[in-house]
């Protein structure tokens, strides 16, 4: 690549949580001396802002860009999450937690789940495998520490964890953090969008107000409008309702009336599920649900009456479909967050999306030629990573034993993409987790929601047959004596949060 062919101009459109994750990654990596980023964004234009939890690899977008946490804790309201709690998902009453971070350890390269299968179906009192795992049994105790570094033998050590913040105060922290590299906002609204009379590459934009912005890359964070990606470049949307039926959501936040939990809660209610997410000076609400198996006032009066305090604002409803564009890079235009597709936050992927759309694409940062190579594995890769991330939320959706209303019944009779079924089957028949090491959930996330789903396996693995059932409930008893005091010598979420 030649200096005179490097890209000069990157205009990005829309602001919010996506825009702005992606300005202040771009003017981190970028020499903004030698490329102009642009924003644009408009007060006039709200944002959806729900996706208020996380996954653990935030933490490394945040490291990337040197930012302390301490300081971002405390700028975005933000607590500590631990795992989600499923509530009523297997069937009404029952709970379970997935968790950040291993069940136990492997005994010699074999995972735990294995021995723990054979000493229940030996008869033996054997604790909940959920009580091998750190990470639920801190978050049952409300409990929280970084992890330990000096010792890595220490149970401390294989501490997981990610955040729950307000996405509108991040946004802003991250806006300060871009324009202080060299990021320009412009506040304003696209108008007309002008694309190259040949190649249909955008150019340039005109705004509301008559001014013109030329670009040479563009970035769509416009959320589900797609003002480039979609309504100027036709890139199409695949449509995944068929497997997640849910088209509708209402959203508000409430009082808080208690310490912040370190974890989320996800409970299944007639025709959809709720979120909570406890915030530092609120919680954050929310009810995901379909629209052809309730009407909106129904479940708007569902999330209301299960709100811990006062409502602290309008509820904010929303309407999707899930799914993906066709192309996520399309031309000279990456689309970015809701402009890219829509998941609904049963795992809290919205913002690991857009943080994995804008690493991936600055493993593939083009030139002005802007090849076609780069953009095919650009949209094979993301694609993927979106098939595997809907399959483990169909997961939750068709592994249950509610029978109780017509969408639960609709949803246990959906039928499986193939590459879940076959990890169903797997799992079922031998006790064994396949999984690409480019996946996004981990050899335990999916054993955590396929346990607490209720879907056990009817064997396991035969190299655990020479260890002595005796002899390995002894060493099980250990393990689960050594992860308990490890949580208790933890100090309170409240604590942490407190010294922050």
């Amino acid at each position: 690549m030649t200096e005179a062919n490097d890209i000069r101009k990157v205009v990005i459109v829309g602001g919010g949580t996506a825009g702005w994750m992606a300005a202040a990654a771009f003017s981190y990596l970028l020499d903004t001396s030698r490329t102009q980023i642009t924003l644009i964004e408009s007060e006039a234009i709200g944002t959806v802002g729900v996706g208020e939890a996380t996954i653990p690899p935030i933490l490394l977008f945040n490291q990337m860009l040197g930012i302390d946490e301490n300081e971002f804790l405390k700028r975005t309201q933000g607590t500590i999450k631990l795992g989600i709690e499923f509530r009523n998902w297997l069937r009404q009453g029952h709970s379970y937690f997935h968790p950040f971070g291993d069940f136990g350890t492997a005994i010699e390269t074999v995972p735990l789940h294995h021995f723990w299968h054979r000493q229940k179906q030996a008869g033996l009192p054997t604790p909940d495998l959920f009580e091998f795992s750190l990470m639920a049994q801190s978050a049952r105790h409300g409990r929280f520490m970084r992890p330990v570094t000096d010792n890595p033998k220490s149970a401390l050590a294989g501490i997981h964890y990610a955040y729950q913040f307000d996405a509108s105060l991040y946004a802003a922290f991250l806006r300060q953090f871009a324009e202080e590299r060299g990021v320009v906002r412009m506040e304003g609204k696209v108008a007309r969008v002008h694309q190259h009379a040949e190649t249909g590459f955008v150019e340039s934009l005109t705004l509301d107000d008559g001014r013109e912005l030329e670009g040479e890359f563009f970035i769509d964070c416009s959320g589900f409008r797609g003002v480039l990606i979609e309504q100027t470049l036709g890139a199409g949307y695949q449509d995944w309702s068929d497997w997640l039926p849910a088209d509708r959501a209402v959203a508000v936040p409430c009082e808080k009336v208690s310490d912040p939990c370190p974890y989320t809660i996800s409970t299944a209610h007639e025709a959809g599920w709720q979120w909570r997410i406890p915030l530092q000076h609120r919680t954050g609400n929310g009810h995901v649900y379909c629209s052809g198996f309730t009407d909106d006032q129904t479940a708007l009066d569902r999330l209301m009456q299960n709100l811990d305090g006062r409502p602290l604002a309008d509820p904010n409803p929303l309407r999707f479909v899930t799914g993906h564009r066709k192309a996520f890079w399309h031309r000279n235009v990456v689309a970015l967050g809701l402009a890219q597709g829509f998941l609904e936050p049963l795992e809290s992927t919205s913002i690991h999306l857009i943080q994995q759309g804008i690493a991936r694409l600055m493993a593939n940062f083009p030139d002005r030629s802007f090849s076609p190579a780069a953009r095919r594995a650009y949209n094979e890769r993301t694609l993927w990573e979106y098939e595997r991330i809907r399959d483990f939320l169909v997961l939750h959706y068709t592994a249950t034993e509610r029978d109780d209303s017509a969408f639960w019944r609709h949803c246990k009779a959906i039928p499986h993409p193939e590459q879940l079924k076959e990890k169903i089957e797997l799992y079922r028949e031998t006790g064994r987790i396949e999984r690409n090491d480019h996946e996004l959930f981990t050899e335990s996330s999916w054993l955590a929601v396929m346990h607490g789903q209720g879907i056990e396996p009817e064997s396991w693995s035969p190299l655990i047959e020479r260890f002595p059932v005796d002899e390995m409930q002894e060493r099980l008893d250990r393990m689960h004596h050594v992860i308990g005091r490890a949580a208790e010598a933890m100090p309170s979420h409240s604590s942490f949060l407190a010294e922050l």
